[in-house]
């Protein structure tokens, strides 16, 4: 496929999405693009920021549990990676200038499992905790962010899971993810952390 192939394909896809899609969320800044979302649910719950770009094959879920209405934004100037899956029951929001890879999973709610008479599928979802994920993080392939807030400037490195608290400028890394390293202000470098 050439070039100007893709771009006019991508331009028929902006127009079809600002047409069909657009009036749906509750807010979709100027400049903002969902290149063929796997799925989109809850809409009417969704801001997305100015200039944000979600690659194909995303999927944004905004639908509440319980009386709690839900709720999803999306900073401005995100770039989020094919096949990202991002699901709020409550309270998900996603600072500005946010960068993910492929694959990235991101949710403030788990499926109850422990009725062992039903199957996990027929048990209810519930919310754990609401997901607040700072300005400028960088978050790689394959990974998970589930009712944990990471502060600003963050990197969270490739198949980490992320069930806890992750502070300002710090690189965090595993299963479950711990920080390894961290801005030091006082010395205006990047420190290793020592873990226990």
């Amino acid at each position: 496929m050439s070039g100007l192939h893709t771009r006019i394909l991508n331009k028929l896809w902006s127009l079809w999405f600002a047409l069909v899609y657009g009036p749906s969320f509750r807010m979709i800044g100027r400049g903002s693009f969902l290149f063929r979302p796997f799925r989109i649910d809850g809409a009417d719950g969704i801001e997305i920021g100015q200039k944000t770009i979600l690659q194909r094959g995303s999927w944004l879920y905004c639908c509440g549990v319980g009386d709690a209405p839900a709720s999803l934004k999306l900073g401005k100037g995100c770039v989020f990676g094919y096949n990202n899956h991002i699901a709020s029951v409550r309270d998900v929001v996603i600072g500005d200038y946010v960068l993910t890879a492929n694959n990235v999973y991101i949710s403030d709610n788990l499926h109850c499992y422990e009725d062992t008479s039903k199957p996990i599928m027929r048990q209810p979802v519930r919310f754990k905790r609401a997901v607040a994920i700072g300005d400028g993080c960088w978050i790689g392939e394959n990974a998970c962010i589930i009712g944990a807030r990471i502060g600003k400037n963050c990197v969270i490195g490739a198949n980490a899971v992320v069930t806890c608290d992750i502070p300002d400028y710090s690189v965090a890394v595993g299963i479950p993810a711990v920080v390894i390293r961290q801005f030091d202000p006082h010395s205006q470098k990047w420190i290793s952390v020592k873990r226990p």
